[in-house]
């Protein structure tokens, strides 16, 4: 066969530092993923590539070298080289990378099958990002697994997704019944966090809710938060500008933001107050760090590592999937 008339098309990119041996094994594997080749099918000879696209045999053999022994392709004497595995391709779609995300992150793709490949995307809350990445994604992944946020346009640029292909994860905002739906409660499952340590926090005066203007994390929490308080008879504030806070003693904080999670710890540090005896902090998600800071953080959060594991489950498979993935708090000396 040859590279002329074979399926597969080589396109070198001025990439910056994407070197060529490794464009060419994601050519090789972007083609299987969009089934332009299948398995069986021969791929151009190194001598073909070589002449065909302008590289050094050295280029050409280390690509299919790297291939072969992930068993992607395989090689026959005097036949050459020819598609040994199915590939898929998962789109995946993030709101931004933080400490938490991480963590779903890696237990996403750690628990993928291996003849999975798994692009990542940062969407950043920004519309314009969300729709353009998943426009241009369209009829390229064999799945899509989607963090969604909470805007008007968000529901018809997920509408583009094929529902059998989609899961939605994290926030089942916009679900519709029978969408794919993986995600956490951040209202009742807040209420019920709270309550489980209703004696810890009243040996406090009061409770003031961080929820800082520039997070997009869901109001609910906060509402549920405050019908806590009321229900419990326990004087509760919102405050929302960071440029107010004021660490007070006899008070505990509920912060939904590392940010103000910093500001709060910086202030008890130059006011000489001691998290858990002076003031309280709960904090929303955790991440590998918050067991260590200042004698360990309390945390509410949900299950990111079941919900990678989760997701990789969802690529595995074809079975529909309403899963919510249960709440937890993890109470440390802050509280």
């Amino acid at each position: 066969m040859s590279a002329h008339n074979s399926k597969f098309r080589f396109q070198l990119e001025d990439k910056g530092n994407v070197p060529k041996f490794r464009q060419l094994i994601d050519a090789v594997n972007n083609a299987i993923a969009e089934k332009r080749l299948n398995i069986g099918d021969n791929l151009p000879s190194v001598n073909q590539m070589c002449q065909e696209y302008k590289l050094s045999r050295d280029t050409v053999f280390k690509a299919y070298s790297i291939l072969k022994d992930q068993g992607v392709i395989d090689s026959v004497p005097n036949k050459g080289y020819f598609i040994a595995r199915e590939i898929r391709r998962v789109f995946l779609f993030l709101d931004t990378f933080k400490a938490y995300k991480e963590v779903l992150y890696e237990s996403f793709i750690k628990a993928l099958p291996e003849n999975v490949i798994a692009d990542v995307h940062f969407h950043h809350y920004n519309t314009d990002v969300f729709r353009h990445q998943i426009e241009n994604s369209i009829g390229r992944y064999q799945k899509y697994i989607v963090m969604p946020f909470d805007h008007p346009e968000v529901d018809s640029v997920l509408a583009m997704i094929p529902s059998e292909k989609l899961l939605v994860i994290d926030w089942n905002i916009f679900s519709k019944p029978g969408n794919n739906l993986l995600y956490q409660d951040f209202g009742q499952a807040v209420y019920d966090s709270l309550q489980s340590v209703r004696d810890l926090i009243k040996k406090y005066g009061e409770m003031v809710f961080l929820y800082p203007n520039y997070t997009n994390h869901p109001i609910e929490s906060i509402n549920f938060g405050k019908k806590f308080c009321k229900d419990n008879g326990i004087k509760c504030s919102v405050e929302t500008n960071p440029t107010k806070l004021d660490v007070r003693p006899g008070v505990v904080y509920f912060c939904v933001s590392d940010r103000m999670l910093g500001q709060f710890l910086e202030q008890c540090r130059v006011k000489n107050l001691e998290p858990g005896r002076d003031c309280g902090m709960i904090s929303y998600n955790e991440t590998p760090m918050k067991k260590f800071i200042y004698k360990g953080i309390t945390v509410i959060s949900t299950d990111f590592k079941t919900m990678g594991e989760k997701a990789a489950e969802f690529v595995a498979n074809d079975k529909p999937m309403d899963i919510r993935i249960p709440t937890q708090v993890f109470v440390r000396d802050s509280l």
